[in-house]
């Protein structure tokens, strides 16, 4: 959804939205049911617990300096390919909740995307992906999280036409 923006071969090289610690595990994303049976056919023992309307990764607990590897992460990247959760898919954007409005935001950890002007990405979201991602958390509020300060808030639900 945002190849505009960043390079196939970018995200194939950097995986971080795939790891997580202790601190980002809340990031992991939610699945909808074809998407987890997907996942858990090349990955048997790959663990889900339900959320609301989708399923999200079991990660159980981490401690210290450990990293929880998403279970589709493979050598060559995702075994999905084009079929990613929509979490995945529109990474490193995450809708949030701020001061009780719906806001898109964009992480600073994918410094490919976040190192581009706001205003550029502001008018990419508009082109399109912004009424995606505020009808996907209709669909799926569960997967609207609360604002973390790592991200930068591009747009607020208001400033999108319905």
């Amino acid at each position: 959804m945002i190849k505009k923006l960043l390079e196939n071969s970018t995200c194939a090289q950097c995986r971080m939205c795939c790891i997580f610690d202790r601190y980002d595990v809340w990031e992991t994303p939610l699945f909808d049911e074809i998407t987890m049976n997907r996942v858990k056919s090349a990955v048997p023992d790959a663990e889900f617990a339900k959320k609301g309307n989708g399923y999200v990764l079991n990660v159980g607990k981490i401690t210290g300096e450990e990293l929880f590897s998403c279970p589709a992460l493979a050598e060559n990247g995702c075994i999905l390919g084009d079929n990613k959760p929509f979490d995945c898919r529109i990474w490193p954007f995450r809708i949030m909740y701020f001061d009780g409005c719906r806001v898109i935001a964009v992480s600073s950890l994918c410094e490919s995307v976040h190192g581009q002007s706001h205003d550029k990405l502001r008018a990419f979201l508009k082109e399109g992906l912004a009424k995606e991602i505020f009808a996907y958390a209709d669909k799926f509020p569960e997967a609207v999280h609360e604002y973390y300060d790592n991200y930068s808030i591009l747009l607020y639900e208001n400033e999108i036409a319905k």
